[in-house]
C-alpha cells in the first residue's frame, strides 16, 4: 500500500502534469513542426556589397545554419528542408521541375546537414554553389509546387507547416505574369492545406517593394502587429536572425483557460511560459551491443509475496491521529478537485500593494484566444487598456489544470514595445503572479549586530554608483550549458577542439578595480579594524581545526527504547530526523526495504507497536 503523503503531491502529479503539456484539456498538441527554406540562389543574390557586408546568399546559409542547430539542440524531432530556386542545375523528386534544387529533404537536423551548409559559406562556399547548382531561370511557381510534394511525401503528422522565402528581388519574374499568376495559385493551395508562408526579404538597390509581387504570395500576419514586420528588409545579419527567429519558434500555449469577468462573461485566454530555465538534457540509455536507445519501466510488487499489483490494486494512505487513513486513487483525485479549471475574477487592487516578496515562483504570460470565444480580443484589450490608465492589477483565482489547487494570482498589464527594426521586443497582455498564502508567510527572527554608521554608508552609496550597470537578461548565456553543447558539436562535426566559450558572469576585475580607485581602501578603513586582514582570519580557522587533530565525526544519536515507544503512542516519530530514524532500526534491529522517513516510520510502528 502506497503511502499518501502529501495533499498536493501524489505519485501521479508529474505525470499528469505531463499529460498536461502534451494532451491535456482542449489544448491537444501532436506532431511534428516542419520548416521549409526556400532560398533565391539568382546571381543578384550573389554581389558583394559595398559596406564590406557579407552577400545576401551568404547572409541566408548563416541563418540556415543557425536555425539547424538550434533545432538539434532544442527540438530535435522537427523536420527542415533546404531548397534552392532559380538554379542552373535541377535536382528535386523524379525531377518534374526545372530550375528547382532540393539541397535537403524534409527530414530531422543532423551533424551531415550543418557540415553541408557550412559548405556553402563564405567565397568558397559562392563557387560551390555556383559549380553544383548555378543560376539560371526563376519559376516560384514550380518551386512552391515542389515543396507542396516535399510536404504530400511525409507519412509523419505534421502539427505545424511554415515556409520561408529568401530573397532579394521584389519581381522574380521580371514582368512575367503567366508565372506570377502561376506562382500566386500554388502559393494559395499551400496556404489552404496548413502551410504558413514568410518572405525574409533581404536588401536591394533601391529598396525591396513587398506590394509589386509577394504581398499576394506570403501568408496574413498571425497578429497585426506584426504588418510592420514583413514591409521592411533586412540589413543584418542580427536583424535576419531576429526575425526568423520569431516566426519558426511556434508559440505554444501551456493552457488555454476562460477567464470569467462576471456571470456570463467569459474571456478565453491562452497560458504562456515568457522564460522556462534552460537544462541540460538528460542522458539517454543505449544498449552495450547495438547502441539502440533502450526503455525502462517500472512495476510495483507485493513486498510479502512478490505478486505483480495493478494500478486498480494500489491504494493510497495517510497516519493521522495514530490512525492510517486508507483512500482509493478515485477518492484521492475526489478530495484534490476544488473546481473546473479557470480563472476568476475577484477584484482590482492599486499597483502599490503588489510587493516585490510577492514573488513566490516565475510568473506567466496571459493573452487572448480569439478562435476560443469571439470578442475575447476586444474585451482583453479593454480590460488591459483600463487598467493601465487607473495603475491596477486584478486579483483572480486561478486553477491551471485538472485537480490542480487554487492559486491567488495578480495579472499585472504590459505595454508592447518594438524595436528600431519592428521586432517585436514585448508583447502586450497580462503577466500573471502566482501570489502567497498565509501559510507561505514566514517570521523571520534575524540576528542583531551593530548598525552602521552615516560615514560608512554614504561611502557604500559611493562604491555602488560607481559599479552600477545597464543589465540585460539576453546579454548573460548559461557558460555550463554553452560548453555542453560546443563539445557535442565538436564531436558531433569532427572538429578538432570545441569553440572556445566565453564565461559572461565572470566579474570584470580589472575594470571594477579602476572605477572604484581608492574607494575600496577607504571603505576598508572605516569598517575593519586596523591591520584587519581576511587571509589571515581564513588562515586563524584554519589552525583551530587543525589543533583539535582534524574535523571530528559526529557522534552516533541514540535514543532510548522507553522515549521511542513513547513516540511510537503518541504518533510523533515524523519529529525525529532520519539520521536518528536510521540508528534506531539499527538499534532494534528493524530491517526497512527503503532509506524514505515514512518507510522507516512504518518499519518501527510495526515492530514496537504491536
Amino acid at each position: 500500500m502506497a503511502e499518501w503523503t502529501s495533499y498536493y503531491r501524489n505519485d501521479d502529479e508529474d505525470e499528469e502534469q505531463d499529460e498536461g503539456e502534451q494532451s491535456g484539456g482542449d489544448y491537444k498538441i501532436t506532431g511534428r513542426d516542419s520548416l521549409v527554406f526556400l532560398v533565391d540562389a539568382s546571381k543578384e543574390m550573389f554581389i558583394k556589397r559595398d559596406d564590406g557586408q557579407p552577400t545576401n546568399f551568404d547572409l541566408t546559409m548563416q541563418v540556415v545554419r543557425s536555425v539547424y542547430t538550434s533545432k538539434i539542440i532544442s527540438s530535435y524531432r522537427d523536420l527542415v528542408a533546404l531548397v534552392f530556386y532559380g538554379t542552373e542545375q535541377s535536382k528535386n523528386p523524379r525531377n518534374s521541375f526545372k530550375h528547382v534544387y532540393v539541397y535537403h529533404d524534409l527530414d530531422e537536423p543532423g551533424a551531415k546537414r550543418v557540415q553541408d551548409v557550412d559548405a556553402l559559406r563564405g567565397e568558397k562556399g559562392a563557387h560551390l554553389a555556383a559549380e553544383t547548382m548555378g543560376s539560371g531561370e526563376t519559376s516560384l511557381g514550380d518551386a512552391l509546387w515542389c515543396c507542396a510534394n516535399l510536404y504530400s511525401d511525409i507519412k509523419l503528422r505534421l502539427s505545424h507547416k511554415r515556409l520561408m522565402i529568401f530573397t532579394c528581388r521584389d519581381e522574380p519574374h521580371c514582368g512575367d505574369s503567366t508565372k506570377d499568376r502561376q506562382a500566386r495559385t500554388k502559393a494559395s493551395d499551400l496556404k489552404e492545406t496548413g502551410v504558413v508562408i514568410d518572405l525574409m526579404h533581404l536588401m536591394k538597390p533601391g529598396g525591396f517593394d513587398v506590394s509589386l509581387f509577394f504581398c499576394d504570395i506570403v501568408s496574413p500576419p498571425e497578429d497585426e502587429n506584426e504588418l510592420g514586420l514583413q514591409l521592411e528588409p533586412c540589413e543584418k545579419l542580427e536583424d535576419l536572425k531576429k526575425r526568423v527567429r520569431a516566426k519558426e519558434q511556434k508559440k505554444r500555449a501551456m493552457a488555454r483557460l476562460n477567464l470569467s469577468l462576471g456571470e456570463g462573461i467569459n474571456v478565453a485566454v491562452g497560458i504562456y511560459a515568457t522564460a522556462v530555465t534552460a537544462r541540460r538534457p538528460g542522458a539517454i540509455r543505449l544498449n552495450r551491443e547495438t547502441n539502440e536507445p533502450v526503455r525502462s519501466k517500472s512495476r510495483t510488487f507485493h513486498t510479502q509475496t512478490g505478486s505483480l499489483l495493478l494500478p486498480s490494486e494500489i491504494k493510497k494512505s495517510q497516519v493521522y491521529g495514530k490512525k492510517k487513513i486508507v483512500m482509493e486513487r478515485d477518492e484521492v483525485d475526489a478530495i484534490k478537485k476544488f473546481d473546473d479549471p479557470g480563472l476568476f475574477l475577484i477584484g482590482f487592487k492599486p499597483m502599490e500593494l503588489l510587493k516585490l516578496h510577492h514573488h513566490i515562483r516565475p510568473a506567466v504570460f496571459l493573452y487572448p484566444e480569439e478562435d476560443e470565444v469571439k470578442g475575447s480580443s476586444c474585451l482583453f484589450s479593454a480590460l488591459l487598456t483600463k487598467c493601465f490608465e487607473k495603475d491596477v492589477f486584478a486579483l483572480c483565482r486561478c486553477i491551471a489544470r485538472r485537480n490542480y489547487p487554487p492559486r491567488f494570482v495578480a495579472l499585472v498589464p504590459q505595454k508592447e514595445e518594438v524595436d528600431e527594426g519592428k521586432v517585436q521586443i514585448t508583447p502586450p497582455g497580462f503577466n500573471a503572479i502566482f501570489l502567497p498564502y498565509a501559510d507561505d508567510m514566514r517570521t523571520l527572527d534575524p540576528p542583531q549586530h551593530p548598525s552602521a554608521t552615516q560615514t560608512q554608508i554614504d561611502k557604500m552609496k559611493e562604491i555602488v554608483s560607481k559599479l552600477r550597470f545597464k543589465y540585460q537578461s539576453d546579454a548573460f548565456e548559461n557558460p555550463v550549458i554553452q560548453q555542453h553543447y560546443r563539445n557535442l558539436e565538436a564531436l558531433a562535426l569532427d572538429m578538432m577542439a570545441p569553440e572556445d566559450t566565453e564565461d559572461l558572469i565572470m566579474p570584470k576585475v580589472e575594470q571594477i578595480d579602476r572605477r572604484l580607485g581608492p574607494l575600496v581602501e577607504e571603505f576598508k578603513d572605516l569598517v575593519y579594524p586596523a591591520n584587519y586582514s581576511a587571509e589571515n582570519k581564513t588562515a586563524a580557522k584554519r589552525k583551530t581545526a587543525e589543533a583539535g587533530g582534524g574535523s571530528e565525526k559526529k557522534p552516533k544519536v541514540e535514543i532510548p527504547e522507553d522515549e521511542l515507544r513513547a513516540h511510537v503512542q503518541n504518533g510523533t516519530l515524523g519529529k525525529l530526523t532520519v539520521p536518528v530514524l536510521k540508528e534506531a532500526c539499527k538499534q532494534f534491529g528493524v530491517r526497512t526495504t527503503g532509506t524514505k522517513k515514512q518507510e522507516l516510520i512504518d518499519a518501527l510502528i510495526a515492530r514496537l507497536g504491536s
